[in-house]
């Protein structure tokens, strides 16, 4: 179960109790050298997905807390030449585990029979 995932009639709200978490949380993209490591300017950055369509943002669940230079990466709005050992889809999903192992930590994702 995914508590606060924001889901009104197939749309997405615009804050929901996983958009919040994002504020004051550290970037878990981590997209090194370009991640600014400012905490006021986390948010919970939406990853492309099937769900996803024109004007439609994928669901909450499937983002990752992401600092504004990083998230401007992945949203394609900043280019950036990533080191060659850095493949951005794997640095996408470890920022999904990091987000995800946070969000289960402050009880906002609970996973039915996990403790």
């Amino acid at each position: 179960m995914i508590s606060g995932s924001g889901l009104i009639g197939g749309n997405m709200a615009k804050q929901t109790k996983l958009t919040k978490s994002a504020r004051g949380e550290e970037c878990t993209l981590r997209l090194y050298p370009y991640c600014n490591g400012n905490t006021e300017t986390t948010v919970l950055a939406h990853i492309n997905c099937d769900d996803k369509g024109m004007g439609i943002k994928s669901p909450d669940w499937w983002s990752c807390y992401s600092c504004s230079d990083c998230h401007d990466i992945i949203d394609g709005r900043r280019r950036a030449d990533l080191p060659a050992h850095l493949d951005i889809s794997e640095a996408i999903l470890d920022g999904i585990y990091r987000t995800h192992k946070r969000m289960i930590e402050k009880g906002l994702i609970q996973i039915d029979g996990f403790s």
